[in-house]
């Protein structure tokens, strides 16, 4: 699949254009030098006051043109001034009109007069000693470029920097990087190529999204199969979802499958500084969208122009981005289903959009590109490991089960991660280890072994993690334990326990709640138990935890004291158009909101504390275990703690 518009690379090394632009400034000083100042420096004078001045002596020499003079008078003294005062009187009354030896100033030496046919010129410069020569003028044309010339480069010095000023601009005047053609829409139009043609075969985990696309595309191919009873071919279709699930590729992936001309642009391409750009380039892609028809025109994240009008006097939207929008709704209501037009965009904030733009009549059909599930996972991880050279017994089943809650550009960094990793370390294969690493750097970070902790500290963290995978693995509802390692990753990590569910869960018990918000706190009660005092590694457990116990409160419905009610605070019921007063809570109720997240939480740890106090000799074991290997996988952690199984947290 190619791609025709402004969007070509260039060939070749770029061209600096910095020493250009230096040159043209300078050249263009030159001129204007050359036309305006050197003129000024020169004091007109006429013909009469020239003939008294050269019977005076006072001219040194003399550059005879066509049409003019331009001579230098001598530098005069005060005695030749005193001397020459009574004949200047008498010379000519005129001459103390001159501006002669004004400070001896070089603009005061030099004059210019105009030719007439004088005869006896040449004999009287020879008479007075004046230096003379001729000087062959430019003509016509020569005056003409002298003056067109600069002029010339101050106009491809202008085209220049406006070229470098909008991006995207292509060579020729009608390229949407000419300022002349600002208006004009940048929308790319795919057309079909063997070699760099994107199907419906290159994107999975969407089965869903690829079959109402795919009706999508023979709602264009054959319109008469689905409108011979009636119907009418659908105008919009949204793909709505999370980032890095597949909308864009989709899209793409349609654009190969339509054999239709496919226009893509995204929102923020619409709107620029100048006023009114915005409604002309809408205006102007569906002009060329309707002279290619049957078509598809895709915009990508078009939240970026359809944000909810209703939010102006909140948000400070501003007008230019309001006068988009107005006009994107009036082209999707100007054509009609026979001009086989079908508009595609793609947003994760569908909850922001304006609600004129959602109704039926313009987009129709909303699909949802949600997270894969495992199945579809392992579907993406063998598109995206199809060029790489795998270990013949890799289970990408069992990579898929360690990444739940992965989107398709996630998997995809994964892979390339471990291909990473396996060159880095000189393999023949991309095993499965080198996956596991890729998980974790992305999940925790890079590891930092170069970072030094003193011993205290090392053990602080090393007990930390040990209760976080004793919790899990003696609670229920908890994640599995993968790994537990203290070498600090990312940030400020200075340890982390990998936890990770064995498969997709779509529904949580209140049970389940409490378990996690369990293997949180395992290291905090950990730190106590051990230590008798706590620190501060223990920061973002504690979030977490209680944001979980927070959402079981206000969401969920999960407290004694609340039951049954969501006190969500969101701004998406008055982007829908909701009773505000959702959001509203009274300070009792906010008070026993708080009361109900500290129970949870302080039940949730007393039962922790007791469980560590019983399991204390495991949990010294497990730590230090930790301390001499510094990471313990899966197999480690179950021969340590399975030696006890009695105690269960339910």
């Amino acid at each position: 699949m190619a791609i025709q518009g402004t969007d070509r690379q260039r060939k070749g090394k770029p061209v600096s254009w910095n020493i250009l632009q230096w040159i043209f400034i300078a050249a263009i000083i030159y001129f204007m030098f050359q036309v305006f100042f050197s003129r000024n420096q020169q004091s007109s004078i006429t013909y009469n006051q020239f003939r008294d001045s050269l019977a005076m002596g006072r001219v040194e020499s003399v550059i005879l043109s066509q049409n003019s003079i331009i001579g230098h008078f001598k530098v005069p003294n005060d005695s030749s001034r005193r001397s020459q005062g009574d004949s200047t009187k008498r010379i000519s009354p005129d001459l103390k009109l001159l501006p002669l030896f004004k400070n001896n100033q070089e603009r005061d030496l030099t004059f210019q007069v105009n030719r007439v046919g004088d005869e006896e010129l040449i004999p009287l410069l020879q008479q007075h000693d004046v230096t003379y020569s001729a000087k062959k003028e430019s003509g016509f044309f020569g005056n003409i470029l002298l003056w067109i010339i600069p002029f010339l480069f101050l106009i491809f010095f202008w085209r220049m920097l406006f070229r470098r000023m909008t991006p995207g601009a292509g060579s020729g005047s009608s390229g949407p990087g000419n300022i002349f053609n600002i208006g004009q829409n940048r929308a790319r139009q795919y057309i079909q190529d063997e070699k760099t043609d994107i199907s419906f075969k290159d994107v999975a985990g969407v089965d869903e999204a690829i079959e109402e696309l795919s009706e999508l595309i023979a709602f264009l191919r054959h319109p008469e199969q689905f409108t011979r009873l009636g119907g009418k071919l659908p105008k919009g279709v949204l793909l709505v979802g999370p980032p890095g699930t597949g909308k864009t590729l989709l899209a793409r992936a349609v654009a190969g499958e339509a054999h239709v001309p496919f226009f893509s642009m995204t929102g923020s391409e619409f709107v620029e500084m100048f006023v009114g750009v915005g409604a002309a380039r809408v205006r102007d892609l569906f002009k060329q969208a309707k002279a290619k028809a049957p078509c598809i025109v895709f915009i990508d994240e078009i939240d970026a122009i359809g944000k909810s009008r209703g939010l102006s006097l909140q948000l400070s939207a501003n007008d230019e981005r309001e006068n988009t929008l107005n006009q994107l709704l009036s082209e999707m209501d100007g054509f009609e289903p026979g001009d086989r037009i079908i508009i595609m965009a793609s947003t994760n904030r569908p909850e922001v959009l304006d609600r004129a733009l959602l109704r039926p009549g313009r987009f129709d059909r909303q699909v949802l590109v949600d997270r894969p599930d495992i199945n579809g996972r392992v579907a993406i991880l063998k598109v995206h490991t199809r060029d790489l050279n795998l270990d013949p017994g890799l289970d990408l089943k069992r990579i898929a089960s360690q990444t739940p809650g992965f989107s398709g550009a996630d998997l995809a960094n994964i892979c390339n991660e471990a291909a990473l990793l396996a060159s880095r370390k000189k393999k023949k294969h991309i095993e499965e280890t080198d996956f596991q690493e890729a998980i974790e750097r992305i999940i925790a970070g890079l590891e930092k072994k170069s970072r030094l902790i003193n011993p205290r500290e090392k053990k602080i963290v090393a007990y930390h993690e040990s209760g976080h995978a004793l919790v899990g693995f003696f609670t229920n509802g908890a994640d599995p334990v993968h790994k537990v390692s203290i070498v600090p990753r990312g940030l400020g990590a200075l340890g982390y326990t990998l936890q990770t569910p064995l498969e997709d869960r779509f529904l949580m018990t209140k049970g389940e709640l409490e378990g996690k918000i369990k293997g949180l706190l395992g290291g905090r009660a950990a730190e106590e138990v051990t230590f008798g005092e706590i620190s501060t590694g223990a920061a973002n457990d504690l979030e977490r935890a209680t944001q979980i116990a927070t959402e079981m409160v206000t969401i969920y419905g999960m407290s004694k004291n609340l039951p049954n009610l969501s006190l969500k605070k969101t701004r998406q019921n008055e982007l829908l158009g909701l009773d505000s007063n959702l959001n509203k809570r009274s300070e009792q109720l906010e008070r026993v909101v708080d009361e109900e997240v500290i129970k949870i939480i302080s039940s949730c740890y007393d039962e922790v504390t007791r469980l560590i106090r019983d399991k204390k000799e495991q949990l010294a074991e497990l730590a230090e275990a930790l301390l001499e290997k510094e990471v313990l996988q899966e197999d480690d952690v179950k021969s340590i703690l399975k030696k006890d199984v009695k105690s269960v947290l339910r």
